[in-house]
C-alpha cells in the first residue's frame, strides 16, 4: 500500500492494543502530540483533536481518520478501559 502518511510506524505500531480516550496532557510542561500518521495535532484545545487513539503509555497517538484507513493493516485492537 502506498500512502505518504505510511513512514515505518509498522516497526512500532503493528498489532499493539490501543485506548480509544480523550487527550489529555502527558505532563504540566506538555502541551501537545501529534498523530503518528498523519501529524494531526492532539491537545485540550477546541482548535485542536481531542480524542483520538493512544497506546497504554500515551506516548503514541492515532487520529480517528487514520486509525479507521490503517485499522486491518496494523491489525489493531481498540481495549475498553
Amino acid at each position: 500500500m502506498k500512502d505518504w502518511r505510511l513512514q515505518g510506524q509498522d516497526k512500532f505500531l503493528k498489532g499493539v492494543k490501543l485506548f480509544k480516550k480523550k487527550y489529555k496532557k502527558f505532563r504540566e510542561d506538555w502541551e501537545h502530540d501529534h498523530c503518528e500518521f498523519c501529524g494531526a495535532k492532539f491537545s485540550e484545545l477546541d482548535s485542536d483533536l481531542n480524542e483520538g487513539y493512544s497506546t497504554k503509555d500515551e506516548y503514541h497517538w492515532i487520529c480517528p481518520a487514520c486509525y479507521k484507513d490503517f485499522k486491518d493493516l496494523f491489525q489493531w485492537k481498540v481495549i475498553s478501559k
